[in-house]
């Protein structure tokens, strides 16, 4: 159980930090440019809800995926590159198809560069909780 609640913890902490960062702080602007998120005031309770759902969900599967790499660092790198990939594809090019955004190749580059850095980090950080025995 401890090894699990640290996955959830390598996941959550990271990806809320980043998150925060990234969106509000160091792209706000350019966010704000893309025309999509039009909540004045963002719901942070929510996003951070959704990020505890998916560390969890990635903290059950990562004992499943460990079997096939037995060095933590590149295996957790590998499951979060992965699973990254997938998310990345749901809230970023599914939302480009349903909602219009101004400026779409510079939307799927900060994103992809987003994504890139949260599940790797973090992907890292599930392996390392997951070491050893």
């Amino acid at each position: 159980m401890k090894k699990f609640i640290m996955a959830v913890l390598g996941y959550l902490l990271p990806s809320f930090v980043l998150g925060v960062l990234w969106h509000f702080v160091f792209f706000k602007e350019l966010y704000d440019s893309f025309g999509i998120y039009n909540r004045k005031d963002p719901i942070i309770a929510l996003g951070f809800s959704t990020m505890l759902i998916q560390g969890v969900v990635l903290a059950y599967l990562y004992p499943y995926f460990k079997s096939l790499e037995a060095r933590p660092i590149i295996g957790g790198l590998k499951f979060g590159l992965i699973f990254g990939t997938f998310l990345y594809s749901v809230s970023t090019m599914a939302n480009a198809a349903k909602i219009e955004v101004v400026n779409p190749i510079s939307w799927f580059a900060i994103q992809a560069v987003f994504h890139f850095l949260q599940f790797g980090i973090s992907g890292i950080l599930i392996g390392l909780a997951y070491k050893g025995k």
